[in-house]
């Protein structure tokens, strides 16, 4: 008996010893509780999640499933920070008032929160989006993405005031007693503030949205993005162009996805040996025939005999087409095409083709000369 009070008296004195003027039972209970946050972090929390997404998943929102998507990594890290604050505790290091140990750990909290609400900000522009949807508008191709990041931003903002007041930083002050370097910030800031102003003028103007084919001095392509800074354009070559919301709010936008009709014009040359009654049977037919196409708008068609070219007579065609799509107004602009061909035979119309007649003329005297008279 004696012996066992021995051997648990050394027990003890050998975990009294310090390593690093810290009592060895401290460290290895602070390992202990480390190992213990890790696998309620992997375990655990990993089964809790998983038995709330199933929870979720029977309900008709989606809200409440993004919502444990955004708090899930989040709420791992909190489980470490917890576990921090106990290891501080137990190897004595202070974490209460201005300590430096306290500052660490309120702010890993502090940024811990603010991530969870920065990974739940666009909740709020989900469900904005499918409000605007409701409402049948194409503001939130434009409106959601703005509020989507600004979310972002302003929690990006408080939570570093946040953390700058937990380290006993005013920004206010901070900013002001840069001087020189203050003004150069706010120089260099005057181009992102005028981007900034050029999304809010873009989105209040709609002069294009998400999706729409526009055209520009310096780009043209579909609308992928549009921005707090600048606006995604993909070119019809698969290359994404990224333009300045201030340059776009200052030039010329022409938005061909907003085209009521596409135009249609050129000119026919017809050869000269044509006679006035089949030039006449032409123009009526082509006339006729645009009138009552089901793609060509009936407002505007104009087809007429034009001037005598040099080596042909020239007929003017000027029409529209209802549709904007690309690829529809090709497959009628070769319909027209095919329909013209055809009426072109009908009436026994050639088309003529570019060449230059030469006519050689001898006075009188020298072709007499020639014959011998």
């Amino acid at each position: 008996m004696e012996g066992l009070k021995v051997l648990w008296q050394r027990f003890i004195d050998a975990f009294s010893h310090t390593f690093l003027e810290i009592e060895i039972w401290r460290i290895i209970a602070a390992g202990l509780i480390v190992i213990v946050a890790l696998a309620v972090r992997k375990v655990f929390l990993n089964m809790l999640i998983s038995f709330l997404k199933k929870l979720t998943g029977k309900t008709k929102t989606t809200v409440d499933d993004k919502l444990i998507e955004a708090v899930d990594p989040p709420g791992k890290l909190l489980i470490i920070v917890i576990a921090l604050y106990f290891v501080f505790r137990v190897l004595l290091i202070n974490v209460s008032g201005d300590s430096f140990g306290g500052h660490i750990i309120r702010t890993l909290f502090i940024f811990t929160l603010f991530w969870m609400i920065y990974r739940a900000a666009g909740i709020i522009a989900d469900l904005f989006e499918g409000l605007a949807k409701k409402i049948e508008t194409d503001l939130d191709d434009m409106l959601v993405p703005f509020i989507r990041r600004g979310i972002k931003v302003i929690v990006v903002i408080v939570g570093i005031t946040v953390i700058a007041k937990e380290w006993r930083y005013d920004l206010g002050a901070l900013l002001t007693g840069l001087g020189l370097g203050g003004l150069a910030f706010a120089l260099a800031a005057q181009e992102t503030l005028a981007n900034m102003f050029g999304g809010i003028t873009i989105m209040l103007d709609k002069p294009f949205s998400v999706g729409d084919w526009i055209l520009t001095p310096d780009v043209e392509g579909i609308v992928e993005d549009i921005g707090f800074r600048s606006t995604k354009v993909r070119t019809f070559a698969q290359a994404l162009v990224t333009v300045p919301n201030s340059t776009l709010a200052k030039t010329a936008v022409t938005n061909w996805s907003r085209m009521g009709k596409r135009r249609i014009t050129f000119n026919l040359q017809i050869k000269y040996q044509t006679t006035a009654e089949k030039m006449n049977k032409l123009l009526e037919k082509t006339r006729e025939m645009l009138t009552n196409h089901p793609e060509i708008h009936p407002q505007t068609i104009f087809v007429y005999f034009d001037k005598f070219g040099e080596n042909a007579y020239e007929l003017f065609f000027y029409f529209f087409t209802k549709t904007i799509v690309w690829q529809k107004y090709l497959e009628v602009k070769e319909d027209v095409n095919m329909k013209i061909m055809q009426i072109l035979d009908e009436v026994g119309i050639e088309i003529a083709l570019p060449s230059t007649s030469v006519y050689i003329e001898k006075e009188k005297d020298s072709i007499n000369k020639d014959k011998g008279e």
